[in-house]
């Protein structure tokens, strides 16, 4: 049994939210038979197997709030209900415990607390044990519903957020390092479906580096399960820069450079935003006044999930959701090679202008638009990764 969680504060698309929860769970639990069935209130999910691994998909699903495995009874019988529960609470270990009962069906002749009381008093006559009404071992939940009766003692916790896609799509600008996977992954969270994007500059980034960022990418899709992931052929534009421009400001023109590919390449995918993993003051391109100048040559949205987290924050969280390991591994990305010594940490708007005239980048922007590939995500590289 599945319960909402902020979904239900959607009012009218309320619906919405709830049909698109059950066709992610679906996909999620792909290599599961299941049936589904779901009111406003609450979704079930029927299946002959659920084990530890089904239990593990299920909490990676956003939009759930928590779960629980229970036994179904397909009725309201007084006596039926009696010989579940206590076949139920005879599987637990437990030295204390309680009973709460929730009665929907106002038909049932029995009031909820009283209920509870008779269901104890079985218990207490069959198993060795005691009341404990403020911290008990195990709390026994019964559900007494139209026509259905559901028993449960363990209650599972999900990932929250929303149904991935319900606010549309977004284009993740991701690195093989620490940031960007997790900014991504809290987009999913938010409901933003994701396709990524990866530039590379062979051979000044190596295949290993490629095989990295699709390890982060399979990672993010256990939360998601359709992510694509697009690769830009960058090193022609990439040595144009650094021939070029003033070495101090290279990377605030790479950063350029890949904002205005991000931008066309979102519109043609209909992404609706660019997301990245930019963090207020952790290198030079991210202070406030880089993220400025950067964000001049967009016209979309750009959205900085990790923008306020100090690194340690981050940190934490790519563990939680296993991809701390894979992006630490040392397989460079494009902005991280060629870093110059002393990179300007306060751009201006006019000097970025100089810098770019001094080579034609037009022609390079829409050639690594259109050289733009899709890779598939099937681990080529397990000797290196």
């Amino acid at each position: 049994m599945i319960k909402y969680g902020e979904l239900t504060t959607k009012g009218d698309n309320r619906g919405t939210f709830i049909k698109l929860l059950a066709e992610n769970i679906k996909n999620a639990m792909s290599d599961y038979k299941i049936n589904i069935t779901y009111d406003f209130s609450r979704m079930f999910i029927e299946s002959n197997n659920i084990d530890d691994n089904f239990i593990n998909k299920l909490k990676k699903v956003f939009g759930i709030h928590s779960f629980v495995i229970c036994k179904r009874i397909n009725s309201n019988d007084e006596e039926e209900i009696k010989k579940e529960a206590l076949a139920l609470m005879k599987e637990e270990t437990f030295k204390t415990f309680k009973v709460e009962t929730k009665r929907s069906n106002k038909k049932f002749p029995i009031e909820s607390m009283e209920f509870s009381r008779i269901i104890g008093g079985v218990i207490l006559k069959n198993i060795d044990c005691k009341v404990d009404v403020h911290n008990p071992d195990v709390l026994l939940n019964i559900e007494i519903r139209n026509d259905v009766t559901l028993i449960y003692t363990k209650e599972a916790y999900g990932n929250e957020g929303y149904p991935v896609g319900v606010q549309g799509k977004g284009l993740l600008m991701i690195s093989g390092g620490i940031d960007s996977p997790v900014a991504g992954y809290l987009s999913l969270k938010r409901g933003i479906a994701l396709e990524c994007l990866y530039f590379e500059a062979i051979p000044h980034t190596s295949l290993e580096a490629r095989e990295k960022v699709k390890k982060l990418v399979r990672t993010l899709n256990e939360y998601s399960g359709n992510i694509k992931l697009y690769i830009v052929p960058f090193t022609k534009l990439q040595e144009e820069i650094y021939k070029n421009c003033d070495q101090t400001y290279n990377i605030t023109i790479l950063r350029r450079m890949m904002y205005r590919i991000a931008t066309r390449f979102a519109r043609k995918r209909n992404c609706k935003i660019i997301i990245n993993g930019e963090n207020i003051g952790q290198v030079a391109s991210q202070t406030l006044s880089s993220i400025s100048v950067i964000n001049e040559v967009t016209s979309l949205p750009v959205i900085r999930p990790v923008v306020c987290f100090d690194k340690l924050e981050i940190i934490k969280l790519a563990k939680e959701i296993n991809t701390y390991e894979t992006s630490i591994l040392p397989y460079e990305d494009c902005c991280t090679i060629f870093v110059p010594k002393h990179p300007v940490i306060n751009p201006s708007h006019e000097k970025c202008e100089i810098e770019e005239s001094k080579f034609d980048y037009e022609p390079l922007v829409k050639e690594c638009v259109n050289n733009i590939f899709k890779v598939e995500l099937k681990d080529d590289f397990n000797n290196y990764l």
